[in-house]
């Protein structure tokens, strides 16, 4: 445990940000699963749920929870993978 003041308040900071980007991280995670999930079972909302899980990913980006580069890499495999279960289906 930090005696000096200024470590005990920046300790208090960031585990505020910690759970703040966690809750962040894991609305990406599921947007991210539900996109691929109604893909897979070829759902009439599967474009919505795409459209949702990359809006949670730009905003993750915006906020500085994920790198942009990461936020665009995500992006790019989530739609590859669900214009491939389109072409399977």
């Amino acid at each position: 445990m930090a005696n000096i003041k200024s470590q005990i308040k920046r300790n208090r900071q960031n585990e505020k940000r910690r759970l703040s980007n966690r809750k962040v991280r894991s609305e990406v995670n599921t947007r991210t699963k539900a996109a691929l999930a109604a893909a897979e079972h070829g759902d009439e909302n599967a474009d919505e749920a795409l459209r949702l899980a990359v809006k949670r990913i730009d905003k993750a980006a915006a906020k500085g929870v994920l790198h942009r580069n990461t936020a665009a890499r995500r992006k790019s495999r989530l739609v590859r993978e669900v214009q491939q279960h389109r072409a399977a289906d």
